[in-house]
């Protein structure tokens, strides 16, 4: 077979050619091309590694800033409660005052119309007492026949509401 016979002849060159194929790709692809990828991943990872320390730093930084704002917050509504305190304690020392004084004011006014009830009081029975006193006389002409005087008739009358 004249395919075997020459086997011999060109595997050598093959072998050559081979070697010399794969040298030229290994000086190309390994020593030009893999360390650039190497290069581009080692780049890769430290722009990585610096933007997770830069992520870190920024939530650290957050977190203070969070922590800081919660405090202020804090002391603010402390702050806030305090005024609500002293507002209601303020508007509670109000209130008593207006009480006290509408109290004094009623009860003076309520003094008045006391002294005004027993003033009409005293009036409205000195003219019942006339009233009575006329209507004595009345009767006491009309049935017994008798005239008797006006101040008779109010003592009288007088003597029958002290006794009454």
């Amino acid at each position: 077979m004249p395919q075997i016979s020459q086997l011999m002849d060109t595997f050598f060159s093959q072998v050559f050619w081979m070697l010399v194929f794969f040298g030229l790709t290994f000086i190309i692809v390994g020593r030009g091309m893999v360390p650039r990828v190497m290069g581009t991943m080692t780049d890769r990872n430290t722009r990585i590694a610096d933007d997770l320390a830069a992520a870190q730093a920024a939530r650290t930084a957050a977190e203070a800033e969070q922590d800081a704002w919660a405090e202020t917050e804090a002391a603010q509504r402390a702050r806030a409660h305090e005024l609500v305190v002293a507002a209601k304690h303020n508007a509670a020392v109000a209130t008593q005052t207006r009480l006290s004084e509408t109290s004094k004011r009623l009860e003076a006014q309520s003094v008045e119309a006391e002294v005004r009830i027993l003033a009409a009081r005293h009036a409205a029975l000195d003219d019942f007492e006339a009233v009575a006193a006329d209507v004595t006389q009345d009767i006491a002409q009309r049935v017994a026949g008798l005239t008797v005087s006006a101040e008779d008739a109010r003592n009288a009358v007088k003597g029958s509401f002290a006794h009454g």
